[in-house]
């Protein structure tokens, strides 16, 4: 079962899978409301959740944290 975006933890990591793509991320900054500024931990690159998010929410979405 997914985690609610509201529960996200600055400094936790979470995976996340929507619309046939798996991403590892650490969250790093809480921007306001539910956007966060996350760094992909396999690509090492930045984005926002709202920028992951953008096209919406697929039937396979989840998004667990990683211990």
């Amino acid at each position: 079962m997914a985690i609610a975006i509201d529960n996200l933890r600055v400094g936790r990591r979470y995976l996340l899978i929507n619309l046939g793509e798996t991403r590892r991320l650490e969250i790093v900054l809480r921007l306001g409301g539910e956007n966060f500024k996350v760094k992909d931990l396999d690509t090492l690159e930045y984005y926002t959740l709202e920028e992951l998010l953008q096209w919406g929410r697929g039937k396979d979405y989840d998004l667990d944290e990683i211990r």
